[in-house]
């Protein structure tokens, strides 16, 4: 016998079954009289349970993206309010940081003590306990959790994250003050190494855009990512929105990689591969050494993790055979030498 069942236990379970089975009933009774009462609310709860994006989510966020450079941060915080009117399951809010993490979903109040129409949290200043309250509100269905804070502090909700990893739960992480670019709170608040840290959890994406258009495309893929959680890596100073080539496409973002500035000629000499804050100072090296005779590439990189989901020929069309690359992020180079040996 593999697995013994007391028969005390038995009964008692058979009839907590019983009961549960007369309660889901009884529940099943009222939501019918509620969606016959209420119609179209009923049809918006089942949208929102469903957690369907809308067709034209990817263009309406793009659509959003401010005009003037802006921090990354501060992009996301302009995309997250029109994310929370077209997905009315997107709920979430910070550590205590929402004013520096651009977090707060404006025109909608905070959940409270016997007052739950809010959309926003006051999670507290402790990381882990947010990110153990994302993954029950994860679990539990309906809602698309986020939870926001510095990225340094992300090593104090490690635990949760890794859970939510484990259980393919849709949790949104929105990581600020993203690397030695802090301002005035120095080395103690400087993420190097945490970049490399969240990458090496499975099944968690990581995706560091470098300007607001990337941060836009980089909130539709969290939006519609069922089966693992995503943390966007944004910053806290102000990047340029960048230029790209005539042929570039919004979904190639959603490729993890692409090619943000093309060599001159037919020759390849070097390519460039950066995320983040850290793409524009690659596009000016690239100008630099043009002006020296050398032709090359440079690819902007938000996502290691789905670029490594691309067929082999898309790679392989990004980064040539024997052709030499270069890496640049603010933070440890682990994890890049299988892109930049």
């Amino acid at each position: 016998q593999m697995f013994f069942i007391p028969e005390e236990a038995r009964k008692l379970f058979k009839n907590r079954e019983e009961e549960l089975a007369q309660i889901f009933k009884d529940w099943q009774e009222k939501y019918f009289k509620w969606q016959k009462k209420y119609p179209e609310q009923a049809k918006q709860l089942e949208k929102m349970l469903s957690k369907v994006a809308p067709e034209n989510l990817t263009q309406k966020l793009i659509e959003a993206i401010p005009e003037k450079d802006l921090a990354t941060r501060a992009s996301s915080g302009k995309i997250l309010q029109k994310a929370a009117e077209l997905m009315p399951g997107l709920i979430g809010g910070s550590a205590d940081l929402a004013p520096s993490t651009k977090t707060w979903i404006e025109n909608s109040g905070a959940v409270e003590a016997g007052n739950f129409l809010g959309r926003n949290f006051h999670f507290g200043i402790r990381e882990h306990g947010m990110g153990g309250i994302l993954n029950g509100v994860a679990e539990y269905g309906g809602w698309i959790p986020f939870g926001s804070t510095f990225l340094v502090f992300s090593d104090y909700m490690r635990p949760a994250i890794r859970i939510a990893a484990l259980s393919e739960l849709q949790t949104i992480y929105v990581f600020t003050h993203d690397s030695i670019f802090v301002g005035e709170d120095g080395p103690t608040h400087q993420p190097v190494e945490h970049l490399a840290a969240l990458r090496a959890i499975p099944n968690l994406t990581i995706f560091r855009p470098a300007d607001s258009l990337e941060v836009a495309l980089g909130w539709a893929h969290v939006l519609k990512h069922r089966t693992g959680p995503t943390a966007l890596i944004l910053t806290r100073q102000t990047v340029p929105n960048l230029q790209r080539p005539d042929d570039f496409q919004a979904n190639d973002v959603l490729r993890g990689a692409y090619i943000i500035a093309y060599e001159k000629g037919k020759k390849i000499d070097g390519i460039i591969v950066a995320s983040g804050s850290e793409v524009h100072i690659a596009i000016e090296a690239q100008k630099l050494l043009q002006e020296k005779g050398k032709s090359i590439r440079v690819i902007s990189m938000p996502s290691m993790e789905l670029f490594s989901l691309q067929f082999e020929a898309y790679r392989e069309k990004i980064f040539p055979a024997n052709v030499p690359a270069f890496a640049v992020e603010a933070g440890v180079s682990f994890g890049w030498h299988g892109v930049a040996p």
